[in-house]
């Protein structure tokens, strides 16, 4: 099977599960809409429902206001989706309950009809409060800070501090404002050395190169320069197109290769899992990669998905820089993020390596953040 037949069976199970998921709250919602106002529910609901996939189709053909505008709003649908889903699916087995074992107050059940439309207006009520909470979260960058001791000693280096950006998922939602917020904070942290575990890019590079991003990506200041991995959605974008335009602007892109800084510390960095299944080809092993590496020095590995973390420890890795998973992002996804991952989000020691999965400072999809904040990480390390 090619992989665009993949590609298309994807999305049509994707656009019919999503259809079927909003179908579930419209239906519930058309019981207590009031039969004047139903033209206007239909209309409203299917603007929102499906502006951004509709916004996302037409960027590739033209970068507009319109289209931006139907992306965010469609944005904000996916997140009060969510919320929408998981109060009505709530009630609906609640009720499910009561009719076995019935337990609802009187005052809930002696007018059916006006409690469900009391409902209907509380959780619309719920759902933006929870989307505004979760739209100012997603902005307050935070500053995660790590003091690690390495125990090698790297000559010249005795220390070296690292800020580390995964995930910013630059283009329309991921504008160019916010780009210059995230960069202030990096310069402000007088960085040795920045490192872009994957993720640089959202998917379109149509919007990075409309607001010139890349210029901004340039006034990130770091003694040795800014290093980037890639990520599974500059392979759902176009990873060629991603990496040239990354390496046009300053960005020094590890494709399962290796960098050595200040002739003291390797940066080792890996192709993102996602290069099978949207290239058609395998990442090397990291025990290939490693055969560039002389392990008696520091050596920092970025992979952008947080799987087999004791393969970093078995290959002498010393540190090891993720992302990809945002802890979630939307509560209470992080619970099935935890799940899949043996790190979800934060600091752990396999063996001697030192392991730190980030949150991500960006978001994708939905501009919000109910789960946890997004971050920046701020490390300084200690060589001995």
């Amino acid at each position: 099977m090619n992989r665009t037949l993949q590609f298309i069976i994807f999305f049509s199970i994707a656009f019919i599960l999503y259809t079927i998921l909003n179908a579930y709250i419209f239906l519930k919602g058309w019981g207590v809409v009031p039969t004047e106002y139903r033209l206007s529910y239909v209309i409203a609901f299917v603007f929102l429902a499906y502006s951004y996939i509709a916004g996302r189709l037409l960027e590739r053909v033209t970068l507009a206001w319109p289209t931006s505008g139907l992306v965010f709003i469609g944005a904000y649908w996916l997140s009060a989706m969510v919320y929408f889903f998981l109060m009505i699916y709530t009630i609906d087995v609640l009720r499910l309950i009561n009719t076995f074992f019935p337990f609802f107050p009187s005052f809930l059940t002696a007018n059916v009809a006006l409690t469900e439309q009391r409902l209907a207006i509380l959780m619309v009520g719920l759902v933006i409060v929870v989307v505004a909470a979760g739209h100012f979260n997603a902005r307050a960058l935070r500053v995660k800070r790590l003091e690690l001791t390495i125990r090698k000693n790297s000559h010249p280096l005795k220390s070296l501090t690292i800020v580390a950006a995964s995930d910013i998922h630059l283009g329309t939602i991921i504008c160019k404002s916010r780009l210059e917020h995230i960069v202030e904070k990096i310069n402000s942290l007088n960085p040795d050395l920045v490192l872009l575990p994957g993720d640089v890019v959202d998917e379109d590079l149509r919007p990075v190169i409309k607001q010139n991003l890349g210029e901004t990506l340039r006034t990130i200041k770091s003694k040795y320069g800014v290093i980037a991995c890639t990520g599974n959605h500059e392979y759902i974008g176009g990873v060629e197109e991603a990496y040239q335009y990354l390496t046009d602007h300053g960005i020094h892109v590890l494709r399962d290769s290796v960098v050595k800084i200040a002739d003291s510390i390797f940066i080792v960095g890996r192709e993102d899992r996602a290069i099978r299944q949207f290239a058609g080809k395998r990442r090397l092993p990291l025990d290939e990669i490693m055969k560039a590496v002389d392990t008696n020095y520091p050596v920092i590995l970025m992979d952008h998905q947080p799987f087999r973390l004791d393969e970093a420890a078995a290959h002498g890795v010393d540190l090891q820089l993720s992302g990809h998973t945002h802890h979630g992002q939307l509560w209470p996804f992080n619970f099935i993020s935890k799940s899949i991952f043996e790190l979800s989000w934060g600091y752990k020691q396999k063996e001697q390596t030192h392991v730190y999965v980030s949150s991500g400072v960006g978001t994708w999809g939905p501009p919000i953040r109910t789960g946890n904040r997004p971050e920046i990480v701020h490390l300084r390390l200690t060589f001995q």
